[in-house]
């Protein structure tokens, strides 16, 4: 994982601990004062919003414990890895595009942060500039030619 994701996902943390768990609180509490809490749809709301704050909370958490941060100067651009930058040509349509490939965690389409676990990023990896990869997806199989690959 890059550093620049670990301190994204550890100020979500953060956020979520510090701005939202209270604020879940304040809105369970208001709830349990309005009375009877068998028929409080605010009470079941609020509690179950909890739950699901929870539950994120200890997957960022678990992501943290398990993240490996990769110092970007020690990674060569020979072939194909983590973090590296990939510029490809699809062969059919001549269409470029540019996807970094990252951790699980980091991954984000609309700043073309592609998962390592994707297809795509698996056919990827290993491969050098002027291959022509194969990449199987559910519609079929495309042909990408790599262009380039920088950090």
């Amino acid at each position: 994982m890059s550093e620049e994701g670990y301190n994204k996902i550890l100020a979500e943390l953060k956020h979520l601990e510090s701005v939202e768990r209270p604020h879940i609180s304040d809105q369970i509490a208001e709830a349990r004062d309005k009375g009877d809490l068998s028929e409080n749809a605010e009470y079941d709301a609020a509690k179950e919003a909890q739950g699901m704050l929870e539950m994120r909370i200890n997957n960022l958490k678990v992501i943290l414990s398990d993240a490996k941060i990769i110092d970007v100067n020690m990674i060569d651009t020979d072939t194909v890895k983590i973090l590296n930058k990939v510029e490809l040509k699809n062969v059919k349509t001549n269409k470029t595009m540019t996807y970094t490939l990252v951790s699980e965690g980091e991954a984000n389409l609309k700043e073309a942060k592609l998962s390592v676990n994707t297809p795509i990023a698996q056919g990827l990896l290993g491969k050098k500039v002027g291959d022509i990869v194969e990449i199987k997806i559910p519609h079929g199989t495309i042909e990408f030619e790599i262009m380039n690959i920088s950090i």
